[in-house]
């Protein structure tokens, strides 16, 4: 009917129930057009001070990450209580693509194996998105240590239990629970010195202080290469091409197989709609397989993984099983 042919009532009803009728759309979930994904910056958490290994990580890919997904990817710094506060607030944001984590054996991992308090289970409440790198620790003695090699470092460890000391990044930390699986492997006893990362702790080491530390290799390598440390060996089940001029303990005798390094993934917080996970994986694998940002972790002393969510899953079940076996072991305890 024309608005000729209608009448005033008509006229009427009709400027009242058509805008009704497109509130009543909207309110019952009915299908409306939605805006790309994503449309807006994405923050990308980081639960540690600037300057340490899950920040150089995160600023390795952050930039070329933009750049595939066309949207700034910002990075916030969420550090305490060893990874956990920022891991909290991953956890606790929205799951709607604008969240991602940095995360690392301590917080995704350890923590809630030394912990089962803990206020969230990274299984239950992060969806993995990629596996980014993973890397050997090593091993590093103070300049002047009479065991020259590895072999002579146990010797002179077993002959006596207790007299060497060894440092990490501190309690709970992959470099700690490196060390522990070493006591037990090898059957000795040093005594566990933790410090609040690794920079403090080598130089501990480097000015005599104490004996041996576990440390990343990033950290260490410049300080092998100077001569200020000796190293004995990677974590390494084999010699690492990011280090090939380093012994792998774990091709000792009596050691074979021993392999515990440091790590790094994405997540999201759990929930997040799948299209969206896999539009970000597909972006980030993207990132991975560029040879300058490869180049990067390569000499932060990771190597640039870059495999599905589902490869992260079992990678995470598989050290998980290793951390726990220690920590039992070992006691470790809460700090």
């Amino acid at each position: 009917m024309s608005t000729a042919l209608r009448t005033p009532r008509q006229i009427v009803l009709h400027h009242i129930i058509v805008p009704m009728l497109f509130v009543w759309l909207v309110l019952s979930g009915l299908p409306m057009a939605q805006a790309a994904y994503p449309d807006r910056p994405i923050t990308l958490i980081v639960p540690f001070a600037p300057g340490g290994s899950s920040d150089n990580v995160a600023r390795s890919i952050a930039g070329l990450l933009g750049d595939k997904l066309k949207q700034a990817i910002v990075i916030e710094n969420i550090g305490g209580a060893g990874g956990v506060l920022g891991t909290q607030k991953a956890v606790r944001a929205a799951p709607d693509g604008y969240t991602m984590l940095i995360g690392s054996g301590s917080e995704i991992l350890i923590n809630k194996v030394i912990n089962p308090n803990l206020s969230y289970d990274a299984n239950r409440d992060l969806a993995p998105v990629l596996f980014i790198a993973t890397g050997p620790m090593v091993l590093v003695g103070k300049p002047g240590l009479s065991a020259p090699h590895m072999k002579e470092l146990l010797e002179l460890a077993k002959a006596k239990p207790g007299a060497l000391s060894y440092a990490s990044a501190g309690n709970g930390t992959p470099m700690h629970v490196a060390g522990e699986l070493l006591k037990m492997r090898a059957n000795i006893f040093m005594t566990h010195i933790p410090y609040r990362g690794a920079a403090p702790a080598l130089m501990d080491v480097m000015s005599g202080q104490i004996d041996l530390c576990v440390s990343t290799l990033s950290a260490a390598a410049p300080h092998i290469r100077s001569g200020k440390v000796q190293a004995y060996g990677v974590t390494s089940a084999k010699v690492s091409e990011l280090a090939p001029d380093l012994p792998a303990i774990g091709m000792m005798p009596g050691l074979e197989g021993f392999d515990l390094g440091v790590w790094f993934g994405l997540f999201m917080p759990a929930k997040t709609p799948a299209e969206v996970l896999q539009k970000v994986q597909e972006a980030a694998n993207q990132v991975l397989s560029d040879p300058g940002v490869r180049k990067k972790l390569a000499d932060q002393g990771l190597s640039a993984i870059g495999t599905s969510a589902e490869s992260l899953k079992k990678f995470m079940a598989s050290e998980v099983d290793k951390y726990q076996s220690v920590v039992k072991a070992a006691k470790i305890k809460p700090e």
